[in-house]
């Protein structure tokens, strides 16, 4: 019985959470296909944790760093750095147009920009503005100091302006 109602948890869990962590997911890559692969990813590490996770002070955030850490490993791999020296660059089409609930304009070129910025400049901006987590929090998701946290932030959102102040021809 006990194993039944942990499913059933668990079930209930990922239908109510899917929509916010796939457009995390997203943020951090900017493919929505492998958003959806990160998050059944982070989902099956959470199903084998679960326990442990229902024990987190902060589920939510035990989920999320999941998913982060999932994302930077794969930055990491050697399978992904080949795979981005052959990828397209970036294309309106991919974005998924059910998952975007605001100026679809705007966010096509912050989606274009955040393509721009480093793996991990792109974490932080994404755990500190979009998650709105604290530097203490970001820093603890990216195993990393407080410091170095703003200034991975303050690059990346440096990245962030030259790319989107930089005139595109399609805006012309």
């Amino acid at each position: 019985m006990a194993n039944r109602q942990r499913d059933a948890d668990f079930t209930e869990y990922v239908q109510n959470k899917t929509p916010w962590l796939r457009r995390v997911a997203y943020l951090l890559c900017r493919d929505w296909h492998r958003a959806d692969d990160l998050v059944q990813s982070a989902f099956l590490k959470l199903y084998v944790n679960w326990d442990k996770a229902r024990r987190a002070g902060n589920f939510d955030g035990y989920v999320r760093a999941i998913l982060v850490n999932l994302f930077l490993s794969e930055q990491k791999s050697p399978w992904w750095k080949q795979i981005t020296l052959h990828r397209e660059q970036f294309d309106e089409t991919t974005l998924d147009p059910a998952a975007l609930d605001f100026d679809v304009a705007g966010s096509l070129d912050l989606m274009a920009a955040l393509g721009a910025v480093p793996p991990r400049q792109r974490a932080a901006i994404v755990l500190r503005y979009y998650c709105d987590l604290s530097v203490e929090e970001t820093a603890y998701l990216l195993s990393c100091s407080p410091g170095t946290v703003k200034s991975q932030t303050s690059r990346g959102l440096e990245a962030l302006r030259l790319v989107l102040d930089t005139p595109h021809p399609h805006h012309a």
